[in-house]
């Protein structure tokens, strides 16, 4: 049967009774930018995430940039971060003027090591931003401390992580400012692009919703150089739908990747680690294998996706070549030229995830 990486078609027919009346209700209202949904949804996702302020803006990118400006990073400013991750992490630390100072990942979980974070601070460094990659916490405890000790800011990077949890405490209510993505794929997706940056803190707060609307907080009246990054009405419609349900959801994503686990054990491959330390919710089910391009072949000769997130690390990409000064981070090296994605989502039934362990098997052993 062909298989996509993704069905957001799926997902749809389940909610269409609900959400086409409520775009309908908004397209009759007439109120598009700002309105009473997206105000609506900034506290009910504040209130799921434990956060005071929830601020959303465009996209996922935006909310990481605007997090940075909100927290004070700029020229001169050094923010240390993973190279194994989507470019929008290293991209928002240059659009305020900062360097990306990148270090090598754990070899398990795939994210930020923390022991090569701790040699990397420099007098330079003003923030840590580590990135939850494919829905798995990184480790916020020793990061946290690490920003206490040096007076740095923890900025988290949620665009995988929504509903995901550290300690009990979910992802982007830890550090000092997160930012999360809405677009259509993740675990929390909108119709189109969106985004949201969370804090505790009034001030940054203040800062983040000015910076969103042209710098303004009274109509016409600019008190900062700002941006416009809004989100729109319809896209606040189908998160708030949606939102009720990204417990289930998630539960439903671990449900196939443990199905996958069970059906891949023994073969020579590095299946998803769950580390302990919280709740992974899988926005990619992973492997690492010196066999990828077997693997690969043999799930599109059966119309079965499958993906490579990401095939080179950023400090290989050419417009980091001048920060990245021909570093070499062997473990971000290695899982980049090893690692493969397969569908996962939550309305992909047990039938399906056998049928993929069964190709890849059928590929490994034969």
């Amino acid at each position: 049967m062909r298989i996509p990486m993704v069905d957001l078609v799926a997902q749809y027919r389940d909610l269409q009774s609900q959400l086409e009346p409520a775009l309908l209700s908004t397209l009759g209202a007439a109120q598009f930018i700002l309105g009473p949904n997206v105000q609506a949804f900034e506290k009910e996702a504040a209130a799921y995430l434990g956060v005071k302020h929830a601020i959303t803006c465009a996209n996922g990118t935006d909310a990481l940039h605007l997090a940075l400006l909100a927290a004070n990073i700029g020229p001169g400013d050094e923010v240390i971060t993973t190279p194994f991750t989507f470019i929008a992490t290293a991209e928002a630390i240059a659009y305020v003027g900062a360097k990306a100072v990148f270090v090598d990942i754990d070899p398990q979980t795939l994210n930020i090591d923390v022991e090569q974070v701790k040699r990397a601070i420099t007098p330079k460094t003003r923030a840590l931003l580590p990135v939850h990659l494919f829905g798995q916490p990184a480790n916020l405890q020793p990061l946290q401390d690490l920003a206490r000790e040096h007076n740095l800011v923890l900025v988290e990077d949620c665009a995988q992580s929504f509903g995901a949890d550290f300690g009990g405490i979910k992802t982007g209510a830890i550090g000092d400012v997160a930012a999360f993505s809405f677009f259509p794929s993740k675990n929390l997706g909108c119709y189109g692009d969106g985004g949201m940056v969370t804090t505790q803190s009034d001030e940054v707060a203040e800062k983040l919703r000015m910076l969103r609307n042209h710098g303004s907080k009274v109509r016409y009246y600019h008190d900062i150089v700002g941006y416009n990054s809004r989100l729109d009405e319809i896209q606040a419609v189908v998160l708030r739908a949606k939102l009720p349900l990204i417990d289930g959801y998630n539960q439903q994503r671990r449900r196939v990747a443990h199905r996958y686990n069970a059906g891949l054990a023994g073969l020579n491959l590095q299946t998803p680690h769950e580390d302990g330390l919280g709740l992974h919710v899988y926005h990619q089910y992973t492997l690492l294998s010196e066999q990828r391009a077997a693997i690969q072949q043999a799930l599109t000769e059966q119309q079965i996706a499958s993906a490579i997130y990401y095939p080179v690390p950023l400090h290989q990409q050419k417009v980091f070549a001048d920060i990245a000064g021909g570093q070499s981070f062997p473990v971000t090296e290695s899982v980049a030229a090893r690692c493969v994605s397969l569908p996962i989502y939550p309305e992909l039934s047990d039938a399906a995830v056998d049928e993929i362990c069964g190709v890849i098997r059928k590929a490994l052993t034969a």
